[in-house]
């Protein structure tokens, strides 16, 4: 639901800011930052906001870092109400880079003169992990609710009716629309979201979910893709674990305080 970006006095709200951080993920996991709970503070003064942010690990990959902290800042910045946000990256060991490049509007070139290229391909590979995932769980909603291997790899984007007034639901035409069904919305919408990110709406090919590489599904085929897309996901669960234990351990409140700053 979206949420309001003014409060009574006609400033920009908390909750709106954190609503734009939401949609802000780790490439690395593919889940919101906000759920990940790496926002520490935010603050607003007018219309400019000021966001700080700690990562699970000081040794987060600068890249990953990077994308994260520049997806943040150009979410708050889409609220109409903003001016100017500002990021403050936190206990990171390229935190003065990291955050002298985000918010003074560098290219990562620019903030990391040494860096092996732009972070561009990285993120296309971390979109395109994400959107194998994604597929796993869209098209297991789809079994769920009643369709078979043969129908899902023949659903085309113009199959889904995702535009249902008050309704978390979507609607999926099959048998050539003589009938509709209901599924979650929620897992089509994510994986459209990264569908359309990595190219795959504007391919040559019209049918909407495709194996790892990016070709139509074999029907018969249609299970051997579905562990394959079952595994992108498991391995994102892994990192996830391996994340939480690191963040859980950074705030624990007998941690030794940690600064990677020299002076």
């Amino acid at each position: 639901m979206a949420v309001d970006s003014r409060g009574g006095d006609g400033r920009v709200t908390e909750a709106a800011v954190r609503e734009r951080l939401d949609r802000v993920t780790d490439p690395e996991l593919d889940t919101s930052i906000v759920e990940l709970e790496y926002i520490d503070e935010i603050r607003i003064d007018g219309d400019e906001v000021d966001v700080a942010m700690t990562l699970p690990t000081a040794w987060c990959s600068p890249a990953f870092a990077w994308m994260m902290t520049t997806d943040a800042r150009d979410e708050v910045e889409a609220l109409p109400d903003v001016d100017r946000a500002r990021i403050d990256l936190r206990e990171h060991m390229h935190e003065r880079e990291i955050n002298r490049g985000v918010n003074e509007r560098l290219s990562f070139g620019e903030a990391f003169p040494d860096a092996d290229g732009s972070v561009e391909p990285v993120r296309a590979e971390l979109d395109e992990k994400a959107r194998i995932a994604r597929q796993h769980d869209a098209t297991g909603a789809l079994l769920d609710a009643g369709l078979d291997g043969g129908q899902i790899v023949a659903l085309t984007r113009a199959d889904l009716d995702l535009d249902l007034d008050g309704d978390d639901d979507a609607r999926v035409w099959v048998r050539d629309g003589g009938l509709a069904v209901t599924v979650d919305a929620d897992p089509l919408e994510r994986y459209l979201e990264k569908a359309e990110a990595t190219g795959l709406l504007d391919d040559d090919h019209p049918e909407l979910f495709r194996t790892p590489e990016g070709e139509p599904i074999d029907p018969d085929q249609f299970e051997t893709v579905r562990h394959r897309t079952r595994l992108a996901g498991v391995n994102m669960s892994g990192q996830g674990s391996v994340c939480d234990a690191l963040h859980e351990s950074r705030r624990a409140e007998d941690r030794p305080p940690l600064s990677m700053r020299s002076d």
